[in-house]
């Protein structure tokens, strides 16, 4: 045995001879009355303590499980940040864009202005509705969702508003024609206004409608099978019915 092990051992037994030393000095402290009520509060005291102390370690892991939840959500909201800052950075150029922000004074002013110079201009000359031109209304996330995936393929919805984006600009371009009077037309123009009316009948009276020359016309969207899908898919969202007559097929906007 060495003198590391000696030393070890004696410690060993020192420590035991004061444990039961404490131990006879605590039983002859017990025998005094005025020391035994002492040693029992001391008792209740530990308890209290103990007590306590439970109550206390529970809390801790109380407010541990709070973390652990509050940790998971700093989570989810660092996704939905991403998310956000995503659908800041890629929006649909369909979509409309916010403007510049008013002050409530000067927004009720604008509006004050505006109704003003609206009464102003109806009093003054007949209402020009007529001369408004309808256009197709962009496709909803809602619609796109409910579209039928045989259907939809992988087609985006960007894509099909894009496609509404441009059907849109042939019907504006080809009813401006139509509101003109022939006296401002050129001779390339007539003929258009003259395909035009030749190709209305009696189901597109009163209503507006293309067809595939238009788009071609005006546009640069190709007249081919992945425009006839996304016609399907306009049918189904109920944007537009064809009418077919004299070899001609319209896209009439409903």
């Amino acid at each position: 045995m060495d003198s590391s092990e000696l030393e070890d051992l004696t410690q060993h037994i020192n420590d035991k001879i004061s444990g039961v030393m404490k131990i006879l000095h605590l039983r002859t402290l017990a025998k005094d009355p005025d020391k035994r009520n002492m040693l029992k509060k001391i008792s209740q005291d530990l308890l209290s303590i103990n007590n306590l102390l439970n109550q206390f370690e529970a809390q801790v892991n109380q407010q541990k499980e709070i973390l652990k939840s509050l940790k998971e959500l700093e989570k989810l909201f660092e996704e939905d940040v991403k998310q956000a800052k995503h659908l800041k950075e890629n929006i649909p150029p369909h979509m409309p864009r916010k403007g510049p922000a008013q002050s409530s004074a000067a927004v009720l002013k604008t509006s004050q202005e505006s109704e003003s110079n609206k009464e102003l201009e109806l009093s003054k000359k007949p209402s020009k509705h007529k001369d408004c031109i309808r256009e197709m209304l962009f496709i909803t996330t809602a619609e796109f969702e409910n579209i039928p995936a045989y259907m939809k393929g992988r087609f985006t919805y960007d894509q099909i508003n894009n496609v509404i984006q441009d059907i849109n600009k042939a019907v504006v371009c080809k009813y401006k024609i139509l509101k003109q009077s022939l006296k401002s037309m050129n001779n390339a123009t007539r003929k258009l206004y003259q395909r035009f009316k030749d190709e209305e009948c009696k189901e597109t009276k009163g209503q507006y409608f293309i067809v595939d020359a238009d788009i071609k016309e005006f546009t640069q969207m190709k007249v081919e099978k992945k425009f006839h899908v996304m016609l399907n898919m306009l049918r189904h969202c109920q944007r537009l019915r064809e009418v077919r007559g004299g070899g001609i097929i319209r896209y009439m906007l409903q």
